[in-house]
């Protein structure tokens, strides 16, 4: 399944983008969030020199409706907060896209991990411009469910492989070697081994190809 790294530019008009803006230094790690009929709630740890007169500006924006210090040292804060317009939140949510927790907004930027099938991450894509958010698509990678792609015998003949160096380059293992570590005959080894490559080779290029073709199209 598709990996994609977004770099977001957080707008003035989201109370967070202008917040982080104003306190630069500031770093504010949204640890969970969870949308409410009305809005959302989330958790974030703050971390600033100055970082209980960064919790006071926080308080002050009118679409945050509420703050409660959980923890607080010289320079961090554990925050929950409350929010009436949680924007950052609609385009994953409407997209049906998971955001990967946790993230970091400074100075009105922010990078998100998401993993979806192409088809949501060029939602998401979509949602992101009609809300009015510039991003950047920084990589787009494939993550393999090697444990559906593969049998239980063919992925610890694989991962047998990779830890005695059988893909290693010189090559540290011979197929008699990993044979004998595996305790099968050689013939099964190598039979074996060809069927999870083909697999494995073929999950990648069926899957990367398109991600290609579509990485343009998310892009602001």
């Amino acid at each position: 399944m598709p990996r994609a790294n977004l770099e977001i530019t957080v707008p003035d008009s989201v109370w967070i983008g202008e917040l982080s803006r104003d306190y630069p230094d500031a770093q504010f790690e949204i640890l969970t969030v969870f949308p409410k009929d009305e809005g959302g709630v989330a958790l974030a740890e703050i971390t600033a020199d100055a970082v209980e007169e960064v919790v006071l500006a926080m308080d002050d924006y009118e679409a945050v409706t509420n703050t409660e210090f959980l923890q607080r040292t010289a320079e961090t804060a554990l925050v929950q907060f409350e929010t009436s317009n949680p924007v950052l939140l609609l385009p994953v949510r409407n997209a049906g896209t998971p955001l990967e927790l946790p993230f970091s907004v400074v100075d009105g930027s922010v990078e998100w991990e998401v993993t979806a099938p192409r088809d949501r991450l060029s939602a998401l894509g979509d949602q992101l411009r009609q809300f009015g958010i510039e991003f950047e698509v920084m990589a787009v990678r494939q993550e393999m469910e090697t444990e559906q792609l593969l049998t239980p015998k063919q992925l610890r003949l694989v991962q047998t492989a990779v830890e005695e160096g059988y893909y290693d380059t010189p090559r540290e293992c011979t197929l008699t070697e990993l044979a004998d570590e595996s305790d099968i005959a050689k013939s099964t080894c190598s039979e074996t081994l060809h069927r999870a490559e083909e697999k494995i080779v073929k999950e990648f290029v069926d899957e990367t190809d398109p991600v290609d073709e579509r990485t343009p199209a998310m892009r602001a």
